[in-house]
């Protein structure tokens, strides 16, 4: 009599496979990568070019009052649509809680001058101290 001994234990694989894992990490860096810069500005503008921008790294900041002018001449504070006559208003009770009384104007370039200037006076309606207009740096 002979005893049958089962080598089932030699058949398996006990490494770890960490490609599908890696390769979902790769997709998921890539979503995120794409998706960032979206989440900072809620309104797309194409933001004049200028030769002598300054940095300011004060609008990037998740709590920076931003007022955006669309080539169609909507007006926006953050991401929510306001007419310019209730802008000082809201823009107001935005800034009653902060020391710095800042607001951030991005307008589109094909924007017409006099939606701007209607932003730009309900920006001043709220009493702002500082007014910082966004422009993209020009590549030399």
């Amino acid at each position: 009599m002979a005893i049958n001994k089962r080598d089932e234990g030699k058949k398996v694989n006990s490494n770890i496979n960490v490609t599908p894992m890696v390769d979902v990490m790769l997709v998921l860096l890539i979503i995120f990568m794409v998706i960032t810069p979206m989440l900072n500005n809620k309104v797309n503008v194409d933001l004049p070019k200028a030769d002598a921008a300054v940095v300011m790294e004060d609008a990037n900041k998740e709590d920076a009052v931003t007022v955006a002018v669309t080539r169609d001449g909507k007006i926006f504070l953050g991401g929510d649509q306001v007419q310019p006559d209730d802008m000082g208003a809201k823009i107001s009770s935005k800034l009653e809680n902060k020391t710095s009384k800042e607001v951030y104007l991005r307008a589109d370039v094909r924007a017409t001058y006099s939606k701007v200037m209607d932003a730009v006076d309900g920006i001043r309606a709220a009493g702002v101290s500082q007014l910082g207009l966004l422009t993209e740096k020009t590549d030399k």
